[in-house]
């Protein structure tokens, strides 16, 4: 499969746009009062490097130290027919990042990218193709025109439509894999679970994904460095919920080997609540799923080198009540997932309710990298956003 390296053009006026909106926040602190912590956020920055649409963003940590991103990119709105798979990387903790390489544009709708390494080393990129927009294909001429060929956007149109008259294909999940640090890459084959932050290796060396097929959801697991997956358990919905509300499931092993999974849910009972259930036996069996007091999603789940959880989410208040406010937050567990800290907020007074989907990752000296998709006052296409953080003592 070619990889194709986006153009390294853009405008002088967006290049100076992306310098203005680098905002430190050198004082801007969050307490935790119930662990006597408190967050320092050293900078926060718009790392997507076109004006595009940008959307559902995952970032990882190499061994070698290394972070890959990948996100749905070349988009014009939230939903439309042109998101493509692209990469990223940086070797300096994010200070720099890459040109974008597009990995996978197909003539569908390819969002929520997720990126893990295997215990081999392999580079796994999992995301699903969508139709959502063919219900709005008739409205593309008073679309904003994103692309430089009009001609090439029409002919694009046509095989789209071509594509369906021929296929009943239209939804589905997909992975790509990499022997060789990203240099080459695999066909994209189907796979049987989505989830949008994809799989996490175990401690030891285990290759599992909690996600949904269908009108469930559960634990899937690859013996064979992520070319097929197994379904190991279904995650049997809590009492009076229909399994098939719950959606965009991620995992954690914490380190007494309890494997934690949360859960966005659509059911009426804690509605847009991040639930969690646990594992104790490896995810052979799961408790029933159950609130932990957090409105907001999805969660995206990170076990740190001192043991803690951190869970980071979109909290999108201006949906619960007309005063609040849309944030990006995080809460701490010391004590594998039993209990939850207060929030800590590491982005506040976000324009509008589409931003979100943050994974988090352990640089240097205790510090965390955040990364998320956010629409700004000053566009409607959502950028690519990066926050440099750290859980500090209370003084």
């Amino acid at each position: 499969m070619q990889i194709k390296t986006s153009a390294n053009t853009m405008n002088y006026l967006f290049a100076i746009l992306m310098i203005l909106s680098i905002d430190v926040y050198a004082l801007n602190t969050q307490a935790v009062d119930s662990l006597n912590q408190k967050t320092y956020v050293y900078s926060v920055e718009t790392v997507s490097q076109t004006p595009n649409y940008h959307g559902w963003p995952t970032v990882t940590r190499s061994k070698e130290g290394e972070l890959l991103l990948t996100y749905s990119g070349g988009r014009e709105r939230h939903v439309c027919p042109f998101g493509r798979i692209e990469f990223m990387r940086s070797s300096d903790n994010g200070q720099t990042w890459s040109d974008a390489q597009i990995l996978v544009d197909s003539i569908l709708d390819d969002r929520d990218a997720a990126i893990c390494q295997s215990n081999r080393g392999t580079l796994l990129i999992t995301w699903f193709t969508s139709t959502a927009w063919m219900s709005r294909l008739e409205k593309i001429q008073r679309w904003q025109k994103m692309r430089q060929v009009i001609d090439a956007q029409e002919y694009r149109y046509q095989n789209i439509k071509n594509y369906f008259k021929s296929s009943n294909d239209s939804i589905a999940q997909w992975m790509i894999r990499s022997e060789d640090d990203g240099k080459t890459w695999s066909e994209p084959y189907l796979v049987p679970m989505m989830s949008p932050h994809g799989s996490i290796v175990t401690s030891k060396g285990r290759l599992l994904t909690a996600g949904k097929r269908g009108s469930f959801v559960g634990l899937w697991e690859s013996v064979d460095d992520g070319k097929t997956w197994d379904l190991v358990s279904k995650i049997l919905p809590m009492q009076g919920h229909d399994g098939k509300h719950y959606h965009e499931l991620h995992i954690v092993e914490a380190t007494d080997g309890t494997l934690l999974v949360h859960i966005r849910n659509h059911n009426k009972t804690y509605h847009f609540e991040t639930l969690q259930t646990e594992s104790k036996d490896g995810g052979k069996s799961w408790t029933e799923p159950h609130s932990i007091g957090v409105w907001g999603h999805p969660s995206h789940l990170l076990c740190l080198k001192n043991n803690k959880l951190v869970m980071t989410y979109g909290y999108r208040g201006s949906q619960r009540k007309p005063s609040d406010n849309n944030r990006l937050e995080s809460r701490i567990s010391m004590d594998n997932g039993s209990t939850w800290s207060d929030p800590v907020i590491i982005a506040d007074n976000l324009h509008t309710c589409d931003f979100g989907y943050p994974t988090t990752v352990e640089l240097d000296d205790n510090k965390l990298l955040t990364i998320w998709y956010e629409v700004q006052s000053d566009s409607p296409n959502a950028v690519l956003r990066q926050a440099i953080w750290k859980i500090v003592k209370q003084d």
